[in-house]
């Protein structure tokens, strides 16, 4: 699962329904491991001791090499500031309690975009990357589509 950045309420919402799902994830076999532009590894486990979904898998890419790799750019102005981004930001943000997004360099590129991957066996499964900033995955139905 590759972040935005932690300052980002869908990244936050994404962690949380995560957390959810978490041990059924696990039971369908999954190895959840985050991907994040934090640097420090200590930033990241913050956020998801906050969510109780430590400890957890997570690769730090400052650099932005993985989110190349699986062909995540960065998001346009439309996919990042559209009316149904501050829609669902109200909704992730206050309504379930993720709070404000917020920026700063230490936690990531706020314009990168994020996406969601299977992998089994060195190869890509499934491949979930966001239309826009707002969309939430069903992480579950993700990984039921996929044979392994």
């Amino acid at each position: 699962i590759f972040f935005r950045h932690f300052g980002c309420s869908f990244c936050r919402e994404a962690i949380s329904d995560v957390a959810k799902r978490r041990k059924k994830l696990e039971k369908l076999g999954v190895r959840i491991v985050f991907v994040h532009m934090a640097a420090k590894p200590a930033v990241a486990e913050q956020y998801f001791r906050k969510y109780k979904l430590f400890p957890i898998d997570h690769i730090p890419d400052p650099t932005k090499q993985l989110y190349q790799s699986f062909g995540l750019g960065r998001g346009t102005p439309a996919q990042l500031f559209g009316l149904m981004n501050w829609i669902r930001g109200f909704e992730a943000g206050i309504l379930e309690g993720h709070g404000f997004a917020y920026h700063s360099e230490e936690i990531g590129d706020g314009f990168q975009m994020p996406g969601v991957f299977v992998l089994h066996k060195g190869k890509v499964k499934h491949a979930f990357v966001h239309k826009q900033a707002w969309d939430r995955p069903d992480y579950e139905e993700i990984v039921r589509c996929c044979e392994f």
